[in-house]
């Protein structure tokens, strides 16, 4: 039997248990299965997923360092629940991170990486339009990071990973709804179509502009303060 080339599906199986574990976790908080507050439970974690603790306990020191769970020494542990306030203060440095890095992508970006953002969200309108909400969500997720990673500025990079670790919750629920998700995919068609022209400024304000609208979309299901 032939033995597989490098870079084929056997590297995905490499993957340590603990990191499968933490994707799946995470994927529990996104669809809220897991809400905010919420206390973790490792026994009913290892009923869900079929693992042992070990994993387990791996995974959530790894979501803890994304900011999504509270280890709380001599109390439970619990899925961090952020306030309007942290929200708004997040999705505002967001803003001008994504949108700095949407300018910078259409100067810097190869071809090749466009043609890869192109091919994304022409998947993630499949997805759309099956109404396959978490794969859609995911893949938006990665264009937005590759759109920062074709910026070429590892600061940014740094920066915009730490604070879409923390607010993938509650951009999944930026997507709940019809009207919702329909403008928020419009939205994205926008700002793709200002990267395949390399049009620096409209690349930047549409993705100011979308950044703007998923805090309206989802500031009145934020418990807190009502002004921000």
């Amino acid at each position: 039997m032939n033995k597989p080339e490098y870079g084929q599906s056997a590297q995905i199986q490499r993957q340590p248990l603990h990191e499968i574990v933490a994707g799946r976790i995470r994927d529990l908080i996104i669809e809220g299965e897991l809400a905010p507050g919420e206390q973790v439970n490792e026994a009913r974690l290892c009923a869900i997923l079929g693992t042992s603790r070990t994993p387990i306990r791996e995974a959530i020191r790894t979501l803890a360092g994304e900011g999504l769970i509270v280890l709380r020494p001599g109390r439970s542990t619990i899925v961090r629940q952020f306030s309007r306030n942290e929200v708004h203060d997040m999705l505002e440095v967001i803003a001008k991170l994504e949108s700095l890095a949407a300018r910078k992508a259409c100067e810097k970006a190869s071809d090749e990486q466009i043609a890869a953002i192109v091919k994304a969200h022409e998947q993630m309108m499949h997805y759309f339009e099956a109404q396959d909400r978490l794969p859609y969500y995911k893949l938006n997720q990665q264009i937005h990071s590759t759109i920062v990673e074709a910026a070429g500025n590892s600061a940014l990079a740094e920066v915009h990973s730490l604070l879409q670790a923390r607010m993938k919750r509650i951009r999944y629920e930026g997507h709940n709804g019809p009207q919702r998700w329909e403008s928020a995919a419009q939205e994205h068609v926008r700002i793709i179509e200002a990267i395949i022209a390399r049009d620096g400024d409209a690349a930047e304000k549409a993705t100011q502009a979308h950044i703007q609208n998923t805090w309206e979309r989802i500031k009145d299901d934020i418990p807190g303060d009502k002004e921000a």
